[in-house]
């Protein structure tokens, strides 16, 4: 099996990354066919400096996914955070290291960024995402809450 790549995603990506974000139950849920909504947040996405959306290749095929986005905020002196999202590697990848090495690539983009903390936030019920963060050294220090608009 080829190493990973690591890359910034492209328009064409898009449907291979909303495949990902559909690739279990909670996500099958949330998720559509890619439409209008998907190419206009891809657009919007790709021309903000402070927003990268990231996928992981191997042997040519797009098998994981995460959008990066950089915060600057008055907080803890002035610091420049990174938050790290819609992490998700394909289920027939799962366990052979790609969700990881994507988390040290993403964090070292951070830090050559300037960034000095990192953030996200797992869905209560992704025991298995929440063993995963915590084995990266993430913890579990806040809570985080939502409200759909």
């Amino acid at each position: 099996m080829a190493e990973p790549e690591f890359r910034l995603a492209v328009r064409a990506d898009v449907p291979a990354v909303v495949a990902l974000l559909g690739d279990d139950d909670l996500g099958a849920a949330r998720e559509a066919a890619v439409g209008p909504a998907y190419w206009r947040a891809f657009d919007a996405i790709d021309a903000d400096p402070g927003n990268e959306l990231v996928v992981v290749v191997r042997d040519g095929v797009v098998v994981g996914t995460c959008q990066l986005t950089y915060t600057p905020s008055l907080s803890r002196q002035g610091a420049l955070r990174v938050t790290v999202e819609a992490v998700r590697v394909r289920s027939d990848q799962r366990g052979r290291g790609t969700g990881a090495a994507m988390m040290r690539w993403a964090l070292d983009r951070a830090r050559s960024r300037g960034c000095s903390l990192a953030q996200l936030t797992t869905d209560k019920r992704r025991a298995d995402a929440h063993r995963f963060y915590a084995g990266l050294g993430f913890a579990a220090t806040h809570e985080g809450m939502k409200l759909t608009l």
